[in-house]
């Protein structure tokens, strides 16, 4: 029997300033799925080893919560890029590959799929452009942020107008990296040596991947904030791809995180 619990996402209270204006989202958890197993609870990730019934339950609840047809719940082809769409109407099969989405069309439902890495929902309430980004450290690094921000101007948003925010990812107690991560970073802007500290182990790093994708998002001239909750902690909330790799398990589910412009 399927379990009918509704999931209940979690919320920012800066977005949801413009829940009046027909604005909805929300950052989702394990809670209110029907996956079993290390998939339980609400996997919505197509590219798991789930089964693909109860992803697709999984998904349809999402967009039950969200106020659109299951059709409408749009994701990508995440392949840590740069890259940012605008979407106007929902995707046909195969999903497009990118990491990145923006949309001035109301009943169409952007999410993005994370398991450690940071989901970044936007709003331009006045211009009425949404946007969300599926941003690890590759993308951070290599832009995706950004381009969202950018394809979002291009459908009327101003970006000292846009309100983003970073939802639950892995934070920096949890994020130990090697040396040549660490050389990537700060071969790119030596002032990244501030996201590090020092790690018990010798040569690596502890990443704080939360404070860097914010403060990307700030120099890029929006309104930033963050969740700051930890996915790789809080295994009763959320799915990890770090913690099933230590514990090696064979795969892992998916989380989404999603907003719309309501269809009024």
């Amino acid at each position: 029997m399927l379990e009918t619990v509704r999931p209940d996402p979690i919320r920012s209270p800066v977005l949801d300033r413009f829940a009046e204006k027909g604005i909805r989202h929300g950052f989702f958890t394990r809670a209110g799925g029907v996956s079993d197993g290390i998939y339980k609870g609400l996997n919505v990730g197509v590219g798991s080893q789930d089964d693909s019934d109860r992803v697709a339950e999984n998904r349809a609840r999402v967009a039950s919560w969200m106020g659109v047809k299951p059709a409408a719940l749009v994701t990508l082809y995440q392949v840590h890029s740069a890259d940012a769409l605008i979407v106007r109407e929902p995707f046909s099969s195969p999903r497009p590959k990118a990491d990145a989405m923006v949309t001035d069309r109301p009943g169409i439902a952007l999410g993005v799929l994370a398991a450690d890495c940071g989901p970044v929902l936007y709003a331009d309430a006045q211009a009425g452009v949404i946007g969300a980004a599926h941003a690890g450290w590759k993308g951070a690094l290599t832009g995706v942020l950004e381009a969202t921000v950018d394809a979002m101007e291009e459908l009327g948003a101003r970006r000292e107008r846009i309100v983003a925010v970073l939802g639950p990812s892995i934070g920096p107690d949890n994020y130990e990296v090697g040396p040549e991560f660490v050389a990537r970073f700060i071969e790119a802007d030596a002032a990244n040596d501030a996201y590090f500290a020092a790690s018990a182990n010798a040569g690596h790093a502890m990443f704080d991947l939360n404070r860097y994708t914010v403060d990307r998002l700030a120099r890029a001239g929006v309104s930033a904030g963050m969740i700051g909750r930890c996915t790789y902690a809080d295994e009763d909330s959320f799915f990890s791809y770090r913690r099933a790799t230590h514990r090696r398990e064979p795969d892992y589910g998916r989380q989404v995180s999603a907003i719309v412009l309501e269809d009024r």
